[in-house]
């Protein structure tokens, strides 16, 4: 092997001095303008009343811990948001609220619906609410960058499943709208789990059918979902057909996200085009931004309305993430891009 005479002398310990780096900084960088910074800031104005209330709880309800563990904070059954790993499938640990009379003492109420025979392709999102639920035990109630803690600033609980009849769509659908009114009736802000999307339809007629005021919906999915049937019945393509035909939910509020690629059926553009509805797609999303989108969807869907129902699709996230879902779809959303 060949070396040069640099290479050979460079061999040789202490004849060459260290390497002298140039130190660069950035001379317009202020840590304390960072959203980092300002999250760390946020953090200290939270309370923390709710949490100490929760671990005392645990304590009562699941018996001091045993003698030699230090943390007194540990109860020998676990109760609450700790450890991750066990405990009962709420909700990210919420209350399970076995009378659902008392959700009205609640600021929200999870609802899970287990449904699937409105699917046209793959079905199994009838274990949905099930499989939500266990992931997200996995998470807490505060999210360091919005700098919210769920826990102290809002009481959530978990009304378990609406009674789903496998493969009768319309008695679903009256049990579907009979949960979602009875929560929204009794105070609470019901947030539905599904569920293929078929059952947007009977969730907002829940909701419609409990006031006189105008309703906008905001939609994220890859698929328009506005045709009037398909196979013949309401499925998964159809809710917002039927929703907008609601006396109090307009169809110029129906804001739909993300719309795209090859499986949007004509049928259901055609009614988006003849109902006057807002259609951005993930292009129309990329020229914007985010945030623009994001007020532009806002604003039209609160145009003249009192309320707006949010409706998140799976399947707007791009399949590559979500290869899982009922109709997969490739060029949708990006994980960071949907959670932002």
């Amino acid at each position: 092997m060949f070396l040069s005479s640099r290479a050979r002398w460079s061999r040789h310990a202490g004849l060459r001095p260290a390497p002298q780096f140039a130190r660069r900084h950035h001379p317009d960088f202020d840590r304390m303008a960072t959203q980092g910074w300002k999250a760390l800031e946020a953090e200290g104005k939270l309370p923390a009343t709710a949490w100490r209330k929760e671990r005392q709880w645990a304590l009562d309800m699941g018996l001091p811990g045993a003698e030699s563990i230090t943390d007194r904070d540990i109860p020998t059954f676990a109760r609450g948001e700790l450890p991750h790993f066990a405990g009962i499938n709420t909700f990210m640990k919420a209350p399970y609220i076995e009378n659902v009379r008392d959700v009205g003492k609640y600021d929200a109420a999870v609802i899970g619906i287990p449904f699937d025979s409105g699917t046209t392709y793959r079905p199994g999102t009838r274990f949905g609410p099930q499989g939500i639920r266990r992931i997200s035990a996995l998470y807490t109630p505060y999210n360091y960058e919005l700098g919210v803690d769920l826990r102290e600033q809002m009481t959530l609980c978990d009304a378990g499943d609406v009674f789903t009849i496998p493969a009768n769509l319309e008695k679903s659908f009256d049990q579907i709208t009979r949960g979602v009114a009875h929560v929204f009736s009794s105070g609470a802000l019901p947030i539905m789990l599904g569920g293929d999307h078929s059952i947007g339809f009977p969730c907002v007629r829940g909701i419609a059918q409990c006031t006189d005021k105008k309703i906008g919906i905001i939609h994220f999915d890859r698929h328009i979902d506005i045709q009037e049937k398909d196979l013949d019945e309401r499925m998964h393509t159809t809710p917002w057909f039927w929703a907008t035909n609601l006396p109090n939910v307009p169809a110029v509020n129906l804001v739909q996200l993300g719309i795209g690629g090859w499986q949007v059926p004509r049928e259901g553009v055609q009614v988006a085009r003849e109902r006057n509805t807002n259609v951005l797609t993930i292009a129309d999303i990329e020229k914007f931004g985010i945030e623009k989108s994001a007020e532009i969807a806002l604003d039209l869907a609160w145009k003249d309305a009192d309320a707006v129902y949010i409706s998140f699709d799976v399947d707007s996230i791009d399949c590559g993430f979500v290869p899982g879902t009922g109709w997969p779809e490739p060029g949708g959303f990006l994980p960071r891009e949907a959670l932002k």
